[in-house]
């Protein structure tokens, strides 16, 4: 997500022959009989290298020793199901009512290039420990609290560990011994899969996520579609409005993830490569996929974790809140609506903290602006009058 650095950096990692490591497509999990049908699932004849993603058939498989917050089950994935060195994977479910699921991707970084994945790297989250995840009682994952739009709601938390914004589908030799395995979409859609198993009675779905977690939901949210056709769907996208659709810079890292191993094989997504798989695109080919999906986006206007990533890029990150009004642009092009929620200041991502219930821009409070989303209505753009890095601007 280092745009234009990353390009150069990767154009000359290739002339060197660093691009040129091996990478193997990961492999899909035996599909357990009887199962949901696999989200975005290829047919008979589609190309060899094409992600199946993985499901999982009735209540979640035995639990992980690792201890699980409170009123909150952890489920131990399928052993194809990994992080990115090998290490078990899991995921969480909170039970509540079955007929309301929010489906949660966290967040934690990217590696793309031997120095980012490496070792000594400090920019993504390799591995899951057994403190994972925090506590998941503030925010939206208050579950008990009166004025939370998500009361009462179940809860699939799928935790992040592959550097690969949940969208990766093979594993990467980056050399120097640095090897990654860019699982998060076996992952994801695993416990996707799990999610619909599950709570086959789910009527409304809303996917959301924070910072990497934010960029595939509108991806997830197609697929869960698939899943449980008659659920209303939504997403709710925290703290990725800023990256820009650069065709090149999706090839060079869309080839490192393997993002291309995992796009579903949607009518829509005919002609789609690595190179057009965006992140901008995710929403606008889930939204021609299924038209009913309201999608949301939340972001602050000088984003600190955003503004550094830009700013290494080479992008003028003085004014990040222009990025990402060209991205909604971009978006809202293509005939679907984007509802936008952008505050002035430099936080990067609100959802896990209970500031979510008091952040409030031009008189409109957060809380009641998603309250709006999970009623099933499209809320209308917030935007900062003035966006500033100062976050009494707005």
């Amino acid at each position: 997500m280092t745009w234009k650095r990353v390009l150069i950096a990767a154009a000359l990692v290739a002339a060197l022959g660093g691009w040129t490591a091996t990478v193997t497509a990961t492999t899909p999990p035996t599909t357990p009989s009887p199962a949901p049908s696999a989200p975005g699932s290829a047919p008979a004849g589609t190309a060899a290298g094409t992600a199946t993603p993985g499901t999982s058939a009735g209540a979640p498989a035995a639990s992980s020793p690792a201890a699980a917050p409170a009123g909150w089950e952890s489920v131990q994935a399928p052993g194809t199901c990994m992080c990115s060195d090998g290490s078990p994977f899991r995921y969480f479910v909170h039970r509540g009512d079955p007929t309301k699921v929010l489906f949660f991707l966290e967040g934690g970084g990217a590696c793309f290039s031997a120095d980012t994945c490496g070792p000594a790297s400090t920019s993504y989250k390799r591995t899951l420990s057994p403190e994972d995840p925090p506590k998941l009682d503030a925010g939206i994952f208050a579950l008990d609290r009166a004025d939370n739009p998500f009361k009462g709601f179940s809860v699939v938390f799928v935790p992040y560990c592959t550097g690969d914004v949940h969208l990766g589908n093979q594993t990467k030799d980056y050399g120097n011994g640095v090897v990654v395995r860019h699982n998060g979409y076996l992952n994801g859609t695993t416990a996707l899969g799990a999610m619909a198993a599950t709570f086959p009675d789910a009527a409304q779905v809303v996917v959301a996520g924070e910072s990497a977690g934010s960029v595939p939901t509108p991806l997830y949210a197609g697929l869960a579609h698939d899943l449980l056709p008659s659920a209303t769907i939504s997403v709710l996208a925290d703290g990725s409005g800023a990256y820009p659709d650069v065709a090149a810079i999706n090839a060079v890292i869309g080839g490192a993830w393997g993002t291309g191993n995992a796009i579903p094989s949607w009518p829509e997504n005919a002609g789609i490569t690595a190179a057009t798989w965006s992140f901008p695109a995710l929403f606008i080919q889930a939204h021609k996929h299924d038209p009913a999906i309201i999608f949301a986006r939340h972001d602050y206007a000088f984003d600190q974790t955003q503004q550094m990533f830009a700013g290494l890029a080479g992008i003028d990150a003085s004014h990040l809140d222009q990025l990402m009004d060209q991205n909604e642009k971009q978006v809202e092009a293509s005939g679907m609506q984007l509802s936008t929620y952008l505050s002035p200041g430099t936080n990067h991502t609100v959802l896990h903290t209970d500031a979510f219930y008091t952040e409030t821009n031009n008189g409109v409070k957060l809380v009641d602006w998603v309250a709006q989303l999970v009623a099933g209505n499209q809320p209308p753009d917030a935007h900062c009058t003035v966006c500033t890095a100062d976050a009494s601007g707005g």
